[in-house]
């Protein structure tokens, strides 16, 4: 996310940091620009009391995703554990590390434009729809595991599905 589109309306710097020599609480913002592609802000500060410059950044802090499981609990969502099964689903398939970061971004997206919570059944739906248009030899592997299949008519269902 861009992060002018956060702090772009801020018409007012605040300038209460605390010189990191002195300790004065006060400091001046000289300069700021984007840093880190446009998902954090650098200020260049000065102390007006010992003329010290210094550099801060400033990062968005997101609200963090929570995913209810079907026991009730509720945990932080954790990308990685798409990017894992995605891959282990992918394994020998003709999809680059890239288009499985993509898709790790897409459902995360999707996922946040929901709400900060989520269930893990809306995650594995996600999962499977950007996996559907990746590649439908992964996207049935992926499948079988996240929908327990257990018999060869699962797999014909799934195919079925798969083909409308």
């Amino acid at each position: 996310m861009p992060f002018s589109r956060f702090f772009g309306h801020v018409a007012t710097i605040v300038s209460h940091m605390r010189c990191p020599i002195c300790s004065h609480d006060d400091t001046k913002v000289v300069d700021s620009r984007a840093a880190e592609d446009g998902t954090a802000i650098r200020r260049r500060r000065q102390c007006p009391e010992c003329s010290y410059r210094f550099s801060t950044r400033e990062r968005l802090e997101e609200v963090v995703l929570m995913v209810v499981k079907r026991s009730g609990d509720r945990t932080p969502f954790n990308r990685l554990k798409i990017i894992t099964g995605v891959s282990a689903a992918s394994k020998g398939r003709p999809v680059e590390d890239e288009q499985i970061e993509l898709l790790a971004d897409r459902v995360e997206e999707i996922l946040r434009a929901t709400g900060n919570e989520v269930t893990s059944a809306q995650v594995g739906h996600a999962v499977l729809e950007q996996l559907r248009e990746l590649d439908e030899v992964a996207y049935l592997r992926f499948a079988s595991v996240y929908k327990n299949f257990d018999q060869a008519a699962d797999f014909r269902r799934e195919l079925a599905l798969l083909k409308k």
